[in-house]
């Protein structure tokens, strides 16, 4: 029996399963996979939409439901109405996500469904990530991460699929980008992404963050792109001053996972 059999016969003993779908590499992937083992009497992918979420990758996600027949519903998530969320601590996932779990939660009730599950991986879990506590308290479950799926599994069934997922660059939320301790606004994310898709625009494929520190930003990509950008500087710097920037630098150091939590007071070095 192979992974994806495994994984199939996993979803099959959940009953009639909710997903949080957001498009990414993992969701993706519970989202073409639940939707043929269980059909569209069984599975549902929902999109919450706020404006933390990239339109690009609601784009994307929607695309692929349709390719798939994924079956799909979308409900706006109000995220940016809690002050604690907008206060940008450390923890500002967990507000993020009990806010998504609540709303699935209430909808899961209303159509009868037993699961709700997500597309947290088993690397997920060594990870600094306070939304899965919101799942641990609201009852997710987390497939890929229960059978021991890690992110290059992942990848690999995506692409044994064939779904353009496979080797999709990571997207978190644009909140993350903002720099912790610094309020989150609709205006900044806006920012972040306008930026993000003017530097897109200009041929960068792989990870990509547009950091947001207030009146300045940086631009993070991996070394091997870092000379397209440098190229292309006489443009870009005059672009995120209409943003409203006062100045844009280009990291040096390159594309780091949780670069941002590193630059919070109090965490790692």
């Amino acid at each position: 029996m192979t992974d994806l059999d495994l994984l199939r016969r996993h979803l099959l003993g959940l009953g009639k399963v909710l997903l949080g779908y957001s498009g990414g590499v993992d969701s993706a992937l519970l989202a073409v996979v639940a939707g043929q083992a269980l059909g569209p009497d069984r599975f549902l992918a929902a999109i919450g939409r706020s404006p933390s979420y990239p339109e690009a990758q609601w784009h994307a996600a929607v695309d692929l439901a349709a390719r798939f027949q994924v079956p799909l519903v979308e409900l706006d998530t109000h995220e940016l109405d809690d002050p604690r969320y907008l206060r940008n601590g450390t923890d500002r996932c967990y507000f993020c996500k009990s806010e998504l779990w609540s709303r699935l939660g209430a909808l899961a009730h209303r159509q009868g469904f037993d699961t709700v599950i997500d597309g947290t991986n088993a690397d997920d879990l060594g990870e600094h990530r306070p939304g899965l506590r919101a799942g641990r308290e609201t009852g997710i479950r987390s497939p890929l991460a229960e059978l021991g799926w890690s992110k290059r599994a992942v990848r690999a069934a995506s692409r044994e699929l064939e779904l353009p997922t496979w080797d999709a660059p990571a997207a978190p939320c644009l909140s993350s980008r903002v720099r912790y301790g610094l309020a989150i606004t609709a205006a900044r994310l806006r920012q972040v992404e306008q930026g993000e898709a003017f530097l897109r625009s200009l041929g960068v494929t792989g990870d990509l963050r547009v950091r947001h520190h207030g009146n300045r930003a940086s631009v993070e990509v991996a070394p091997h792109e870092m000379p397209l950008l440098r190229s292309r500087w006489e443009s870009i710097e005059p672009f995120f001053a209409e943003l409203g920037f006062a100045g844009v630098e280009l990291d040096p150091a390159g594309y780091r996972r949780g670069r941002l939590l590193a630059l919070a007071p109090g965490g790692p070095a």
